[in-house]
């Protein structure tokens, strides 16, 4: 089916990872950055030179678009989605890609600081890529990989389909979000007006992942008031607010629960920012577990924690604040088992072996699933995300696009 296809994902890969998308969390408009819309409009510009004729661009930075259904039997009107901002984790402008071809194991010395270096000891995967293509950055950003990957696989899958209409599917439905990065990539997404059935996001890892969980997630903003006076005269009054915090930070465990000492299913509790001043001090916080109950327990022990230091200062105190992420999407997916068995049939008509895993982290399609739509994440070969690190490879992103040809097809013939 293949054989005779010409890919232009490395192509449109290094094309979009050079468009700053990196979204800002601290924004209260949305998108949280206009610049996002620069590569929404060219996604639109290219769906529509396809022949794509509803390709737009909403008022919230959303891109949808239609590939017309190519039989007449009634077949479930599938999404796929991806995203189109980078992390905030780690520099976004001026990504500089580099295309290593036939990669045969080799350290990967970024040029731009040769002291990033993607060694195989350090990324095992690569083990496994031994005559394939890399993609890298330069060494002082990040790729965008996460999800610039995914977005070059819809748009190719889009272009692929059409080129070949004899392949029978039915309608489906693109969707590009801004803001995904920041927790904010649904917040104005209309269902309705998206009108699917079901669908995927293309955020993933490894050739073959298949992802139906994910963490539930809050945010905590925690502020702690601190008594203030002038240095001058300070002596027995002041109580600042920087060391409050500090404190508070100290206090946090030191070989479990953060992001740098777990894994698999546990969650965790981690600082993500820290400002303020001697008066006023605010930390945030990103509380993760797989168990939507075992969020009420990470937040108690933040809370008491912040009560003990508070309470070693007489006339301090603190605010705590939280907000609700996203959830658990294996609790709705858990009720619609046939979304994320055609994944696992696709793959296997690809020829790939499907590794159904757990996503220590969260997609889109942890709110589309609780808005209504169900939608399990399917791999897109993203590594080292949010990192100068980041890599991926082309022939796993050639992978993904079969893997979706299939799954359009054999949803059909259902």
């Amino acid at each position: 089916m293949f054989d005779s296809y010409l890919f232009t994902l490395a192509d449109r890969f290094l094309r979009y990872v050079q468009i700053d998308t990196q979204s800002d969390p601290h924004a209260t408009q949305f998108p949280s950055v206009v610049k996002q819309l620069d590569l929404s409009k060219l996604l639109v510009k290219e769906l529509q030179e396809m022949g794509i004729a509803d390709a737009a661009l909403d008022e919230w930075g959303y891109v949808m678009a239609t590939i017309p259904a190519t039989t007449n039997r009634k077949c479930p009107v599938i999404c796929f989605c991806a995203h189109v901002d980078t992390a905030p984790d780690c520099p976004g402008a001026h990504v500089k890609p580099i295309l290593h071809r036939n990669y045969q194991g080799e350290d990967l010395v970024l040029p731009d600081d040769p002291s990033q270096v993607i060694r195989m000891s350090d990324y095992p995967y690569l083990a496994s890529k031994l005559g394939e293509d890399i993609i890298t950055a330069s060494g002082t950003t990040l790729l965008g990989a996460d999800d610039k990957a995914g977005v070059a696989i819809i748009m190719e899958l889009a272009q692929y389909l059409l080129k070949n209409p004899s392949i029978e599917h039915g309608p489906i439905r693109l969707l590009f979000t801004p803001d995904e990065e920041v927790g904010r990539g649904t917040e104005k997404l209309d269902l309705k007006k998206l009108s699917a059935d079901f669908g995927y996001t293309l955020d993933g890892g490894e050739l073959g992942s298949l992802e139906d969980e994910t963490f539930s997630a809050n945010a905590v903003k925690i502020t702690f008031q601190g008594i203030i006076a002038h240095p001058g005269t300070a002596k027995g009054k002041m109580v600042n607010a920087l060391k409050l915090a500090s404190l508070f930070i100290e206090s946090l465990p030191k070989d479990s629960l953060s992001p740098e000492t777990t894994a698999g299913r546990e969650g965790f509790v981690h600082p993500m920012e820290i400002r303020g001043i001697a008066d006023q001090c605010v930390v945030e916080f990103l509380i993760r577990d797989f168990e939507t109950a075992g969020l009420d327990s990470k937040q108690q022990f933040l809370k008491t924690l912040a009560q003990e230091v508070c309470a070693k200062h007489p006339g301090t105190h603190f605010t705590m604040e939280i907000r609700e992420q996203y959830r658990n999407m294996k609790e709705i997916l858990d009720q619609h088992p046939h979304v994320v068995a055609l994944a696992r049939k696709a793959m296997e008509h690809a020829g790939i072996k499907v590794k159904t895993e757990c996503v220590r982290g969260g997609t889109d399609g942890s709110r589309l699933s609780f808005m209504g739509l169900p939608c399990p994440n399917i791999f897109a070969g993203e590594q080292a995300v949010h990192s100068r690190h980041e890599f991926v490879c082309v022939q796993d992103m050639q992978k993904s696009v079969e893997t979706l040809v299939y799954l359009v097809s054999l949803a059909a013939a259902q």
